[in-house]
């Protein structure tokens, strides 16, 4: 296969997929090329849409790759598109958010232990949001459930993997600059069957 052919196949499958895209992914589709040959590629596509100024930019986020809109195009996209609702999360929340992203995996007793009052609302509300999730159970007497983060997480808050975590002190400030951008993503669903496009540090779900 060429390779602007091949550019040209990884770049739409980048653009059908609502989700960060793994280079193993883009593999089982192009068995021809090794990894390194793939991030070479999709690096290659990063400089180009950044260096000819174009609509769409190619980010590196929660494990993969994905399209997005530039954050500065957004006004015009609001004309275009509703605006897609997503839920924020509260203070309470978010404390015990960065207490379970800096301490897992942790158990729901250790996290009251640290937040001096009851979770289990809260540690609901983050399990149906999909920002947590059960990743075992704890040696220990009742063998209780512990919690961490999932590729949501990363998703929501522009990480591309938990190495890039802020100091804790600075992550409420940067948590909640995540859900203003959030809050006014925007949704480019091409005929109810393309792919979702979003602000840069909001990726679409």
């Amino acid at each position: 296969m060429p390779f602007d052919n091949t550019k040209a196949v990884v770049e739409s499958l980048l653009f059908v997929c609502d989700k960060p895209l793994a280079i193993d992914q883009i593999r089982n589709v192009l068995d021809n090329l090794s990894a390194v040959d793939i991030r070479r590629i999709l690096e290659e596509m990063q400089v180009e849409y950044e260096r000819e100024n174009r609509g769409v930019r190619l980010v590196e986020i929660a494990g993969g790759f994905q399209l997005v809109t530039p954050v500065n195009l957004a006004p015009f996209l609001k004309k275009l598109y509703k605006q897609r609702h997503v839920e924020r999360v509260s203070g309470p929340a978010l404390e015990t958010l960065a207490i379970i992203a800096y301490k897992q995996p942790v158990t729901k007793a250790e996290i009251q232990l640290l937040r001096s009052v009851n979770v289990d609302g809260v540690v609901s509300s983050l399990l149906e949001k999909e920002l947590i999730r059960v990743t075992g159970r704890k040696n220990s007497p009742g063998r209780p459930r512990v919690y961490g983060t999932t590729r949501q997480f990363l998703e929501r808050f522009g990480l591309k993997s938990l190495d890039e975590l802020p100091k804790i002190e600075e992550f409420s400030k940067i948590a909640q600059q995540a859900q203003k951008e959030n809050k006014s993503e925007v949704d480019l669903a091409k005929n109810q069957g393309g792919t979702n496009v979003a602000t840069e540090s909001a990726p679409a779900n």
